[in-house]
């Protein structure tokens, strides 16, 4: 290893240790609420109707391709920058992923994130959480705003970023069928939520 990657390794030692003690202190979290570290600052989010529809209906498309144990829902998985411990709304994992030996799922194991856009912490979503699955280089990561009635899908992360954005109305086919999802994913039942 050269200088540069015992710095790195130590440093994402450093930083799953110090979220591991940031959960931990956390504990127990209220009932209805979601934790994340986003940048080293904690959220808890309440969990809405509208929010919970979404996500429920995408795990049910996702299902199709994904068997159960694949798909996850508000677990945590830390991902590359300082302190990003997130539990996303939905996650894929690819076929023959283990977790860790502290149970935990790894980022380059991800196939796809969706996030559900909640008026407290869309900031996140559509900033530094997205910035982070594009460093993590997971392949194909969606935005639900229920309050806009649009998804956001990005595609081919390269460098940091996506390069590849689509835009599609809520009551739109979502398009995955070149991706490695491999699904169109339908929007027409997802409820909006008032702006």
């Amino acid at each position: 290893m050269t200088v540069l990657e015992d710095r790195i390794a130590m440093a994402e030692c450093d930083n799953e240790s110090m979220l591991d003690e940031m959960f931990d202190r956390l504990e127990p979290t209220p009932e209805g609420y979601k934790v994340e570290i986003v940048e080293g600052t904690v959220y808890m989010s309440p969990q809405r109707d509208t929010h919970w529809h979404i996500t429920l209906d995408l795990i049910e498309q996702l299902r199709r391709k994904y068997p159960r144990g694949r798909l996850k829902s508000d677990v945590r998985i830390d991902y590359p920058g300082r302190l990003n411990g997130f539990a996303t709304d939905v996650t894929a994992i690819r076929e023959g992923a283990a977790q860790t030996e502290k149970g935990r799922w790894r980022y380059e194991d991800v196939e796809f994130v969706a996030e559900v856009i909640s008026k407290g912490t869309a900031a996140n979503d559509y900033g530094p959480k997205k910035t982070a699955y594009a460093a993590a280089e997971v392949p194909v990561h969606l935005i639900a705003d229920p309050y806009k009635g649009m998804c956001y899908v990005y595609t081919q992360p390269k460098e940091g970023d996506y390069i590849t954005r689509t835009k599609v109305d809520f009551g739109k086919d979502i398009d995955l069928t070149g991706t490695v999802v491999n699904l169109t994913l339908k929007t027409d039942e997802f409820p909006r939520d008032r702006p």
